[in-house]
Parts: structure tokens; sequence; C-alpha cells
């Protein structure tokens, strides 16, 4: 068979396939966010946290992408995940929040809240401490959870920061989230 004889056979029209990020695509959208606390102090004979949290009332579900902790201070310190809890103090909430689509006019305004408090004393109350980490000195730890841990209204997502140890120590930090919120639907 000669070469001359041999066609390719094409499609009339040439598909491209893109693949998204679910989170690229909800930050397209308008639903995702991003945002942190205000720089927290505390000690080894006090605690600080950062979180996450979706009021009783606001119609959507939290989806929890991505949690970073800064750690400036000299000597490590723990971080407890918890889900679903009361922490300690009064609460603060940020203004440090934005949509992560700025193109979008006007701007979205999240419905979930980053709230946080430093120097409290006691620990969260209720929910589960679901898992740990340390946080080393002079680091920043990053954790993608790519919307896996979902909150409905009345939920929250609570980083607890707290000394390992019983030596005089001050810490300093800062907690920041990425998340999405999709509207909750009434029908079944």
């Amino acid at each position: 068979m000669s070469t001359n004889s041999l066609k390719i056979l094409r499609p009339k029209k040439q598909f491209d396939v893109v693949s998204i990020p679910n989170p690229l695509s909800k930050s397209i959208q308008g639903k995702y966010f991003a945002g942190q606390t205000e720089s927290l102090s505390f000690s080894n004979t006090t605690n600080a946290w950062g979180a996450l949290v979706n009021p009783t009332f606001s119609g959507v579900n939290l989806f929890a992408n991505v949690f970073t902790i800064s750690n400036f201070s000299e000597k490590p310190f723990l971080v407890q995940i918890w889900f679903n809890t009361n922490p300690p103090g009064t609460i603060n909430v940020s203004t440090k929040v934005s949509t992560a689509n700025t193109a979008l006019v006007p701007h979205r305004i999240p419905k979930v809240q980053v709230q946080f408090n430093q120097n409290v004393n006691g620990v969260p109350l209720g929910g589960i401490n679901v898992f740990d980490r340390v946080v080393p000195p002079g680091t920043t730890i990053a954790s993608k959870e790519d919307g896996k841990f979902i909150f409905p209204p009345g939920g929250n997502w609570v980083l607890f920061l707290t000394s390992p140890g019983s030596e005089a120590t001050t810490f300093s930090a800062i907690v920041a989230f990425g998340w999405w919120e999709e509207n909750i639907s009434l029908k079944n």
C-alpha cells in the first residue's frame, strides 16, 4: 500500500478539553474567599485561636479548602484542629477578608467569618479535636483540604494554638484560610 492511499480522517470540528481545579472554578463564580486573623499572641500559660465560622442564619454551607499558620516565634507550638467547638474567650471578627475574584463588580461579601482571639485561658468546649500539627519556629505550614470539610450554618473550623511545654515562652502567629460558600438548596 502506498503512502498516498492512506488518509487520516479528522473530525470537522476540534474540541479542547480543559480541566479547571475546583477552587479556581469557585473563584471564577465569585464563591471563593480568603482571609486571615490579626497577629495572635499567646504564651505557655495562655492560648490563641483562629476560626472559620458559619453563622447560624448564613444560608450557605462552608467548604474549607486551605489553612496556613505562620509561626513568628523562636519555639515550636502545637495547633489543634477542631470541628464545631466553642473556643474560649471573646470573639473578634477579622476585617482582613476578601473575595478571591476581585474582578467581579460589585465584590462579593462572604457570609462566613474569620474569627479569632489571643492570650485566652481555657480550652475549646464540645466539638471534636480531629487532628494536631506542630508548627516549627520561623515557618509557615499549610494544609490543603480541597473543600472536603463541610460546615453547615452554625458550624465552625477552629485552629487552637497552644504551647507544647511549660517553659516560660511567648509566641506570635497568624492563621489564614481559603474557603468557598454554596447556597443551601431547600429542595431534597
